[in-house]
Parts: C-alpha cells; structure tokens; sequence
C-alpha cells in the first residue's frame, strides 16, 4: 500500500511591519471625527501581502493578500480620485488594483517581464502607468481592463512617472458657452508622460500620438535614481549619485499649445534645465517628494536621515539678494559704493531676479535623523497644522512619523537657527529591527520566545501578538525554562541573560564563556541546561533558588540562578549540542565538520561522526534516540544510528547552506523520524527519516530562513527567515503522495520555462519599435487560449449537426433531435453560441489578446463565423467588435490574402453596421433624456452659499507661485 502524509500549509505571518522591497502610502482616516485626532493609516509592503497601519495605536486595520501571488509587493500608489483605491506592482512584473475598504482585487494586470519599480495614476484616476526593471513602461485603461500601450526607450530600470496633463486656463465670462468650450479644450489631450530610467535620462512622451517628443541628460554622474514633480506640474526634480539634484522647469503653457496642434511638429523644448543643487549626503537619492500644499520637498538616500528643502518666495530672493549686495558693497569699500550709488537702477526689482542662483530660491531647511535606514517617506496631510509631517519606513522594520515646523513669515529673517524637529509617533513594537537568530516554543505551545540582536520578543501563536519586548546582547540562541516562566538567552558576546516573562523583567546575566554562546539546551529531566560556545567549551548549569535580601530590609525574595557545575572542554568551537530524549547521550557539533557523541553521565567518548566536508550547523536527535540528523554548510544532510554512529543516508538537501534540521518529536502516526530543514536557500523541506524521501517543499520566505521550531504536538511549525517575518505552517487533513509532489513540481518546472521562452520569441519581433502591445503570456493566457479553441471546435461541430437537423427537418417534420455533445447537454441544452460566448466572456480582459494570439491561423474561419452570429443577434457587441479589430489587426497579411475570408467578412461588416446603429441610436436616446432630467434637476436646484473666508483662503493657495516660475 502505498504510503501517504498529512500536508502542511501556511497558515499565519506576523512580527513583520514594513518590509524594505516597496515604499509607503500615507492616507486619511475614514471616519470624519478620527481625522482630527488621528494621524491616519500607513499602506506598507510586506512580503507578498499588503499592511494597512493605523499610526497612532500601532494596530493592523488591514491585510490584503492573494492567495494564488508569492511575488513580494515593490510598489504601491493611491489613486488621485478614489482614495481606497491602491495600485500594488509585484517581483514578477504583475500589477493588481485592490479596494481597501473590502481588502479584495478588484482588477488585475500582467505585462511587464521582470519586478515593477514604480506607479503612478493620471488626475483622472481612469489610467495607470508601470515602470519595470524590465526598461518598459506600460499604459493601463482601468475602466476597460487593459493595457493600451507599452513604451520603450529607456535602456535600464525605470526610477521616476509623472503623469502631466496641463490644464485650459479658466475663461472668465458669463453663460453656459464658454463653460462648455474650456472643459472640452482641457478634455481632449490626452495629456503627457514624464519618465526617468536608471540609464541617467528623462524622457518626455506625447500620450496622443504615444511617442517620445523629448529626451535629456538628467544626470552627470552616471544614474538617475528618483523623480519628483510639484503639484502644479510647473518643475520637476531629478536626483542620482554623489547626492545631486537638477532643477527642471516644464513649459506647461507651450505643452497645451502642442497638443491643441493636429499636426504639430515638437521643435520646441518643453523641459528645461534651471541648475543643480548637492545635498548633505553622499548616497544616492532614492526619493524626492514635494508637499502637497506647502513650498517645501523632501529628499533621502539610503542613510538614516531625510532631507527637508524649502523654496523660497519672490520676496524672499530679493531680501537675499540685497542682503549679498550689501556684504559685498561692505567687503569693497566706500570708493565702490559710491561708484554703486552714482550707477543705481531705479527698477532694481526686476533685475534681482534675473541675476539669482538657483541654490537662492532653493535653501535646505532641516535634516530629520530616523531611527533606521530611510526606504521611503511620504507625507501627512492633515489639516490645521502648522507643522509639516512626515511618515518614514526605514529598512530595520518600522514606521515613524515626524513632526517638522514651517518657516514662520511674521519672524526675521536673522533667527536660522534650526528648527525642532520630533519623532511623534511609531510603529516599532510588532516586530524585531534585527534579523531573528533564535526562535523556541513553550511547553504548551502557547507562546513563542524569538531572539534577535537587541531584543527578545513573546508572542501569542494564536493572536499572533506580541506580549512581551525585553532588550538583551546580540542573542545566537534562546530556551523556555521549565515551566514557560523564564527564558534564557545565549548572546554573541558569552552571556547567559535570564528573563521573567510574568514581571517582564531581567533576572540575572552570567558570564558563561569567553566566546559566542552558539547553542543551548535544557536537559530532558528539567533541572539543568547545557549550552556549548566559540571558546571550545560546554558548560553545565543548574538552576538554583536563592533567597535573595531586598535592600533596607530583613526580608528576603526567592530568586532563581544559574550555578556552574560541571565544563566539557573539546578540540574546536561548539557550534551545536543536542541531549538525546533518553538523557543518556549528548551530541556535540563541532567547527572541525565532526560530530562528538559524549556519555551524560560520564562525558566520556561514545561516537565520533566523519562525513561532512563543512561545519555541521545544526543537528537534532529523534523522540526514541536512535537516529540523529545532521546539516551542514556544504549543502548535504545526513542520517546516522546512535548505536554504532554507522551514516545511514546522507543526501544533497538545499541549493545553500543548511542552517537548521528539527525532528517531530513525538511518534503519532508513526511520523517520528520525520524531520524539517531550513537552509538560505529561502526554502522549508519536510523529509521521511526512514524511506530517505522528501516529503513536501514549504516556500513561501524571501530571505534565509535563520530558524525553525516544531510544536510538541507535530500539528505547526515557526519559521523565522531574513524577510524580518515569522510564519507558522500549520498540518491539515490533506494527503500528500510523493508520486503527485514529483508531478507538480515538474509541471511547474515545464510551465515556468515555457511562458519564458515564449516571451523571448515575442520581445525578439517587438525590439525595434518604440511603442508595442501590453501583453504578456502566462499560463493564464496559454490556458485561456486553449478553451477558447476548444469551445470554437465543439461548437462548429454542433452547428453543423444543427444545420442538418434543421434541413432535414423541413422534409420531415417529425424527424428526432440530434445527438449534441454531452457537454452542451450537461451546461442545460444551450447552442454553441452561447457556450462559445460564454467561454470569451470569461477570460480577463486584460488577458483576452494573448488568449487570442494562441490561436492559430487555421481557427479563424470558425472564430469569425461565431463572430458573425453575435453581430446578426446582438451578443455583447463590445466584445465582439474587440476581438473582431484585434484578430484583423494580428493576421492582416493571411486574411488580404485568403479568397475565402472575403465574403465571409463582406456579411459580418453588414451585421456588425446594423447592430452599432441600433446600439447608437439608442445611447443617442438616453443621452438626450439625461439632459432633459439633468435641466430639471437645475431648475429646481438650490444655490449655496459660500463662506467668504475659505473662498478667499482657497484662491490665495492657488495663486501661490512656485520657485520654478521666476527663475530663467
């Protein structure tokens, strides 16, 4: 009989809150009395999942996850129009549009080939464009489901999108006319695109005509990292290496000039450049983000600082400006002066502008030391305040918010010294900022203890809450004490640190050993613990109660210690030690690739285990103490007895070093010499002990995974990886046969290497041309095309057996139905129109053209004969005129020249007239009866009244120039 295992699955993540792959999306509370007091939510990447933060508590609102994506998320933006609407771009090239308020995917998109870099909505919200690694940037029509268009051009990863749709200005005039001629003039262009690359150039593209009209240098020394425009579309800022950042102004008048032209040629240069300025750092510039209302932008590299600028007003570059003249009329004495004051230029106003640097309109304002490594930063726009916000994500796992006063206008000018900036809010608690080394489970498996440097973490398995955070040395390793009271941790620096989980205190801190504590153990019995160190030395320790004095008093408190008992001294470091279940033997691993089996009692010599051609990291020894497995860095595991040290297997396990092996440690089911392996190369493998098999393959991590823990039970076990998040992997009552595991892993290997050599064959026709289709085939698509020529086949088959029916008919009347397909049969006695249809309807309409491209040549006669029959009986007239164009587009030059095709398009040109007319006329009609229910509705309208004071304060906002405009 053929054996089978119970499968595990992912179940859980947590202690991850931002993670360093993708940047941070700040948006408002929903609720309009949390907006006053709250700080909003902070939409994070995390993994392959997305986190919805609220700021001020620190809790988790929300996590939108796809079950069928293991890609890690690497961008995210908000849409202009609707804000809970979130584009989030992924590490294998696909984009998904998810609602926040309901957490699902409301549109998904893949077309790009390799991680996207950056998003960006138009002001309309209806279109989105995608920058890749993959040098391409694509443009989507959300409301049609699909890509209108990829870009070509640059010749590294896209770093920067800005989408720039200059707007009419307002016609002052009274009467519904002139309304209606500016909104049309404005609604017509389709706007343009401003995009950087990593290949140092901006590029600026006509959406119209979707081309690139203009092409610059952005940077001199190499790379262009990040793009940032103003909010008014006037300037942008382009940042690279050795901390540099250029100036751009964009013609925005002369760009609606353009695009007002039919034919118009782009002599003109739209972009131009003002200048460069150096910020403090060196690093590159990751990000460059203006704020929203206010003349200031903020810039970061990859230190732990971001960098706040300030543009200055036209009043205040004169003041400097005079303020120079006059320190140089001091520096050159009085003959000069009065030489000045002979030659003075009464309009004095004029010139000052024109003769000012670029670093006068621009003066940083205050550098904001974070707490970690900047990733991103976006800012808080929250009303009322007079102090700027900003929301940060550094790399060592947390959210910061910072608090940043303006430049007030009533102070003077004398008073630079530096504002106060202030860390106001955090989100630092639910995760480590460290890499975590150690991981250990209670008794009960209740709690999990996870150590890392500089903090010790206890978390609840089943809320997945942290209740505990200690601070504590580098921690290496970490064990509950009996009793899930206590736990002790082994650091870097040769430390033994005791912590009470109950009064969230430190006991004690020995000075166990000279080297690193690499490993520790409580001993089977629960009285004592050994732990093994870099000093070539495993000590002993007992726990001891003490009664301890409290200081100023007589009485004394119980406290626990440690006391040294006995030393094992050995020939190299310790880097493993493992107590066999029958507390006879202990194992020690030791930096020599052997492995030393020792009597407990005695500390005598028992086994020495030769095999492994590098370190044995880790090891462990089955419930019954008769089998003990070994990892190593050279990528093996092996197999040995504890009776004679005899290797009973030893197999090639990872592609990378194996850092942890864990056997279940209990015998249901038979299942204990079952055992997990951990290794760097990101992946969990569940192995057969007895048959030498693996079992099944856990991926789901981005990073090493540094250490596992199996529950008591065998029901779930704790990973802890790189990606900074602890995922718990939880047994169901699914059954697993190695013969299918090998089956699915080979498909996916085939399907893998299919949809790869495919677009290799596809980019090889597209390479020239500056602008190609959206698309991309996946598995999706190839799967979608292979029903779609199915269906067409059964249902010309059943057509045809109709046709006869139907002749034969005529001179019997009485003649029995046919024989159709079962299937028809079965989907109710539909016709095969219908169930073609229906089988067109249900592939994704941004997958449908690389469904249709799998169809071959030979398939056409059928797919437009169905095509022919939708247009004659009105069936979703969109859909058939889209597949229609996109098949006459694709195999123009076969169907010009094919004899047979013409009349067969001859009729479907005639029906297809028909039903658009029909179509037309009756939109025709609606659209008139909207008029007439929308001029009602204004007759009976009411007019608002307005409140003077926001009026006023509104339209000194928009009047506000920015530093882009005056400087030439």
């Amino acid at each position: 009989m053929v054996k089978s295992y119970l499968k595990y699955e992912h179940s859980k993540t947590f202690g991850l809150i931002n993670s360093s792959t993708a940047n941070v999306v700040w948006s408002a509370d929903d609720s309009s009395s949390s907006r006053s007091t709250g700080s909003g939510r902070a939409v994070v990447a995390a993994n392959e999942e997305v986190l919805c933060w609220d700021i001020r508590k620190g809790e988790l609102l929300s996590r939108w996850a796809d079950s069928n994506c293991k890609s890690q998320v690497t961008a995210l933006a908000q849409s202009k129009t609707d804000p809970d609407i979130y584009a989030v771009g992924y590490e294998d090239g696909s984009i998904r549009l998810w609602d926040s308020k309901i957490s699902t995917i409301i549109v998904s998109f893949n077309g790009h080939r390799s991680a996207i870099t950056v998003l960006a909505f138009d002001k309309s919200g209806v279109r989105l464009a995608s920058g890749s690694k993959d040098t391409d940037v694509i443009i989507w029509d959300l409301v049609a489901e699909v890509g209108l268009f990829k870009l070509r051009g640059h010749k590294d990863q896209i770093t920067g999108l800005q989408f720039i749709q200059p707007d009419t200005p307002q016609v002052s005039g009274e009467g519904e006319d002139t309304i209606v001629e500016t909104y049309n003039a404005s609604a017509d262009t389709e706007g343009f695109l401003l995009t950087t690359g990593k290949d140092a150039l901006i590029k600026l593209w006509d959406m119209t005509s979707q081309h690139c009209i203009e092409t610059h240098v952005a940077q001199t020394n190499g790379e262009c990292w990040s793009l940032g425009a103003s909010p008014d579309g006037s300037g942008c800022i382009t940042a690279g290496n050795d901390g540099e950042l250029k100036i751009w102004s964009i013609d925005t008048h002369g760009l609606l000039n353009f695009s007002k032209q039919i034919n118009g040629a782009a002599d003109n240069r739209y972009l131009h450049g003002r200048g460069v300025l150096h910020r403090q750092g060196k690093e590159k510039t990751i990000g460059v983000t203006f704020h929203p209302r206010q003349d200031y932008f903020a810039v970061h590299g990859s230190e732990k600082a971001v960098e706040i600028w300030r543009i200055r007003s036209e009043e205040e570059v004169r003041k400097s400006l005079a303020r120079k003249r006059k320190r140089r009329r001091e520096k050159l004495g009085p003959t000069t002066e009065k030489m000045e004051v002979d030659n003075v230029n009464p309009d004095l106003d004029t010139e000052d502008l024109s003769g000012a640097e670029i670093a006068d309109f621009f003066v940083p304002h205050v550098i904001v030391r974070t707490g970690g490594k900047v990733r991103s930063f976006d800012w808080i726009r929250t009303k009322g305040s007079k102090a700027i916000q900003l929301l940060a994500t550094t790399t060592n796992n947390q959210l910061e918010v910072y608090s940043i006063p303006t430049k007030e206008k009533s102070k003077k000018s004398k008073s630079d010294e530096l504002p106060n900036y202030s860390r106001t809010q955090s989100v630092e608690l639910p995760g480590h900022r460290a890499d975590i080394r150690a991981l250990s489970l209670s008794s009960d498996d209740r709690m999990l203890a996870s150590a890392s440097n500089g903090g010790l973490k206890i978390w609840n398995i089943r809320t997945r809450a942290c209740i505990r955070t200690f601070e504590c040395g580098y921690a290496l390793c970490c064990a509950f004490l009996p009793g899930d009271k206590i736990v002790v941790v082994g650091t870097k620096s040769g430390d033994l640190e005791l912590f009470d989980v109950a009064s969230a205190t430190i006991l004690d801190t020995a000075k166990a050993h000279e080297g690193a504590i690499w490993t520790l153990q409580v001993h089977p019995d629960g009285r004592s613990l050994a732990s093994g160190s870099a000093d070539k030395t495993s000590k002993f320790w007992n726990f001891e109660i003490i009664q301890e004095e409290i200081p100023g008093t007589k009485r004394t408190i119980p406290r626990l210690r440690l006391a040294h008992t006995r030393t094992l001294k050995v020939s190299d470091d310790i880097l493993s030690l493992r107590f066999s279940p029958d507390a006879r033997l202990l194992a020690v691993a030791l930096l020599d690739n052997t492995v030393k089996v020792f009597f407990v009692d005695s500390l005598k010599l028992f086994l020495n285990l030769y095999g492994h051609k590098l370190p044995v990291l880790n090891m462990d020894i089955s419930f019954d103490s008769k089998l003990i497995v070994t990892c190593s860095a050279d990528k093996n595991v092996r197999l040995w007895g504890l009776d004679f040290g005899d290797c009973h297997k030893a197999f090639f396990a990872h592609q990378d070093s194996i850092l942890q092996v864990a056997f279940v440690p209990h015998n249901q089911d038979g299942n204990g010499h079952h055992f997990f392996s951990s290794s760097k190369d990101r992946m969990i493998k569940y192995w057969d002990g007895d048959k030498f098999e693996q079992i099944q393959r856990l991926d789901g991590h981005h990073g090493e995974i540094w250490a596992i823990a199996v529950s008591r039970t065998g029901n779930f076990i704790v990973s802890a990886s790189h990606d900074k998040s602890i995922r718990i992997w939880e047994q169901t009552d699914e059954q697993i046969f190695l013969e299918e595991e090998r089956e699915k892993e080979l498909e996916e290997l085939y399907e893998s290497t299919l949809t790869t050599s495919l677009e290799q064959e596809h980019d090889k026709d597209e390479e020239e041309n500056e602008v190609g289709a959206a698309g991309k085939q996946t598995i999706e698509t190839l799967m979608a095309g292979e029903k779609i020529a199915e269906a067409l086949e059964i249902g010309m088959a059943d057509l045809k057996v109709m046709e006869e029916w139907e002749a034969a008919k005529s001179t019997q009347p009485n003649i029995a139905p046919p024989s159709r397909n079962p299937l028809f049969m079965a989907l109710g006695g539909i016709s095969a129109e219908i169930h073609v249809l229906t089988v067109l309807q249900k592939v994704k309409a941004a997958a449908l053209q690389d469904a249709l491209l799998v169809l071959p040549f030979a398939t056409l006669p059928m797919l437009f004969a169905f095509l022919n029959i939708f247009a004659t009986r009105l069936m979703n007239i969109p859909l058939t005129c889209r597949i229609l164009f996109f098949m006459l587009k694709t195999h123009y030059r076969q169907i010009v020249a094919s004899k047979t095709m013409r009349l067969m398009l001859d009729g479907i040109r005639g029906n297809l007239r028909q039903a658009l007319k029909r179509q037309k006329d009756e939109m025709g009609y609606n659209l008139a009866a909207l008029r007439v229910i929308g001029a009602q509705v204004k007759e009976k309208g009411v007019k608002d009244y307005v409140d003077e004071d926001t009026w006023e304060r509104d339209d000194a906002i928009a009047q506000k120039k920015r530093g882009f405009v005056q400087v030439s």
